[in-house]
C-alpha cells in the first residue's frame, strides 16, 4: 500500500488556476513532508501562502478541499521551482533526527555502491570517513556531522541537492523520494 501525506508546504498558489485549464478554479502545488511527493490541490480558502504548512491527510482539511493528483517536477510552475530548494531545506532541517538518521543508517545498493554516495559531492574517501565515524558513535546532529567528516561541507545542502534530482528523475536510484510514475490510461 502507498503511504500518503499528511502534511506538506505549499509551492505555488494559482488563484484562478493554470492558464491552460478550461475551467478557472483555484489551484496550489505542495510538497509533501514526508517523502517529498509533489501534488496539486484544490484550495478551500483564498488566504494560501507560499511556504505555509497546510494538513492533507485523511479527515477534515481545514485549507484544502481536494487533492488533484501527484504531478512531476516538469508540471510545476516557475514559481514553485524557485521555492523548491528553500522549502526542501525546510523539510529537512525540520526533521534533522530522521535525515541524521539517515547518515547514520543508511546502507550499500548492491556490491559497487553505497546509498551515501548518490548524494553529490560523495566519493569513496568521504564514504570511508562517514562509515568510520559513525561505527565510532552514532551522529547526532548535521552539526555534528560537519565536525566529525571536516572533508564533509553541509550535509544538508548535499541532501536538498539529491531530492532535487530525485524529483526531477535524473536517477535510477530513489533514496529520498518515490519516484513518479505518470499514470497511463487506457
Amino acid at each position: 500500500m502507498d503511504q500518503l501525506e499528511e502534511y506538506a508546504l505549499v509551492l505555488s498558489y494559482l488563484p484562478t488556476g493554470k492558464p491552460t485549464s478550461p475551467k478557472p478554479e483555484p489551484l496550489v502545488q505542495l510538497i509533501g513532508e514526508s517523502y517529498f511527493t509533489l501534488l496539486e490541490a484544490i484550495p478551500k480558502v483564498n488566504d494560501i501562502k507560499i511556504g505555509e504548512r497546510v494538513y492533507i491527510g485523511k479527515g477534515d482539511r481545514p485549507k484544502i478541499k481536494i487533492i488533484k493528483g501527484r504531478i512531476s517536477y516538469n508540471d510545476l510552475t516557475q514559481g514553485a521551482i524557485d521555492e523548491l530548494p528553500r522549502l526542501i531545506e525546510e523539510i529537512i532541517r525540520s526533521n534533522e533526527k530522521r535525515f541524521v538518521d539517515f547518515f547514520n543508517n543508511a546502507g550499500p545498493i548492491n556490491i559497487r555502491m553505497h546509498s551515501l554516495e548518490l548524494l553529490p559531492g560523495i566519493g569513496k574517501r568521504h564514504l570511508d570517513a562517514i562509515l568510520k565515524e559513525r561505527e565510532t558513535k552514532p551522529f547526532e546532529s548535521f552539526e555534528d556531522i560537519e565536525k566529525r567528516v571536516p572533508l564533509l561541507s553541509n550535509p544538508v545542502k548535499l541532501l536538498v541537492e539529491r531530492v532535487l534530482i530525485e524529483l526531477k528523475g535524473e536517477t535510477r536510484f530513489y533514496i529520498l523520494t518515490k519516484q513518479f510514475q505518470k499514470k497511463e490510461f487506457s
